[in-house]
């Protein structure tokens, strides 16, 4: 059985730059903050993140302090078995459900993987996924 969850993420963009990651990291690390999840990728002249954290009200006052803007949305997290096929499972109710998907993103560890969902209807992906 799947493990879902309603979450919410930090998503903000800053100039990009050499070590922008250890400064992020290291201002969250410093703050006593989690990361639980992430996405950061370069475009271009920005820095783009996606973050959940164990205190995400905390991580936002830490990163605004650094210039952030910090924006607070909803994902999915769905915590599945690390194994061949899982994540395809998942993808085809969403497709069934016909949810379009923005952006997925995963963290997988030993023996599990949490995956990250942005949908344009949540509401409609949770109740596929708990059929």
């Amino acid at each position: 059985m799947l493990k879902i969850l309603k979450l919410k993420q930090l998503t903000f963009v800053v100039p990009n730059r050499v070590g922008l990651l250890s400064e992020v990291t290291t201002f969250l690390a410093n703050g006593k903050i989690n990361i639980e999840a992430l996405c950061a990728y370069g475009r271009g002249q920005e820095g783009v993140f996606m973050i959940v954290t164990d205190n995400n009200a905390k991580a936002k006052k830490i990163l605004t302090q650094m210039g952030a803007e910090v924006k607070v949305e909803e994902i999915i997290a769905v915590e599945l078995p690390n194994k061949p096929g899982q994540l395809q499972k998942v993808a085809k109710k969403v497709s069934e459900a016909d949810v379009d998907i923005n952006y997925v993103y995963g963290s997988p560890t030993r023996g599990k993987m949490t995956v990250v969902f942005k949908t344009a209807d949540d509401r409609k992906i949770l109740k596929a996924l708990k059929k």
